[in-house]
């Protein structure tokens, strides 16, 4: 007779049971999606797909994107505009009130945009991967 695993044993993500509140709720991946989003540093972008890297859970960038979609009621707020395709495309500015506020958004924030696609792509890239100076620095306290 076959066994199998009794679903309670099974090991959880790694992220996600790093991400679970005091109530031992489980976090959905909108909002681990959305704590990433929210660490992307002003005047810098990130691709849905190094979001979804970095999640540590098993979501696409397509889901990344619907994510972003819905991070306008996301409290606290959601830099949505520093997400960008993996080519520099403001693929998701149709999402935004109107359709120029994604990349004037970026704009403000000194990123140079021309014709819907980030000029300077490489060099404003954030890898959501790689940890910051300030997250390594929590991690030795």
């Amino acid at each position: 007779m076959k066994k199998y695993l009794n679903p309670k044993e099974l090991p959880s993500l790694p992220n996600a049971e790093r991400e679970k509140k005091e109530t031992s709720k489980p976090v959905s991946f909108f909002e681990t999606v959305y704590k990433i989003a929210r660490r992307i540093p002003r005047g810098r972008v990130t691709s849905y797909g190094a979001i979804a890297d970095a999640s540590g859970l098993k979501i696409t960038g397509r889901m990344v994107g619907w994510a972003m979609n819905a991070a306008g009621n996301a409290q606290p707020a959601v830099p949505a505009h520093r997400v960008v395709n993996s080519k520099g495309e403001l693929s998701g500015k149709s999402h935004f009130a109107t359709p120029t506020l994604m990349q004037e958004l970026l704009e403000q924030e000194g990123i140079i945009v021309k014709e819907d696609k980030i000029a300077n792509f490489k060099s404003v890239f954030w890898d959501p991967a790689t940890p910051s100076k300030k997250d390594s620095k929590k991690k030795g306290d």
